[in-house]
């Protein structure tokens, strides 16, 4: 069976379900990663790339994708989960 594979709302590269991190925004409206991937909620993708989410709030990507507007905190706090991730 083939390995899923998604899209990054950053660069729009298709990669490995596994090698990108998952934005949710939970049914209570939080926006957070999702590192292990089964959170519920709707969801998005994006690489293990600050470039790429620094693309993705330039353009609004995300806020699209997850039809809801995202706080410079939480941004902040998706930054500090995509750095640590990077490796």
């Amino acid at each position: 069976m083939a390995e899923p594979v998604r899209m990054c709302v950053g660069c729009r590269e298709h990669a490995p379900k596994k090698e990108l991190i998952r934005i949710v925004r939970t049914p209570a409206g939080d926006i957070v990663a999702d590192a292990r991937g089964k959170t519920p909620g709707r969801g998005a993708y994006i690489c293990r790339k600050a470039s790429c989410l620094q693309k993705a709030r330039k353009s609004r990507a995300l806020e699209r994708m997850l039809e809801a507007s995202i706080s410079p905190e939480t941004y902040e706090a998706l930054a500090a989960a995509v750095e640590a991730s990077d490796g």
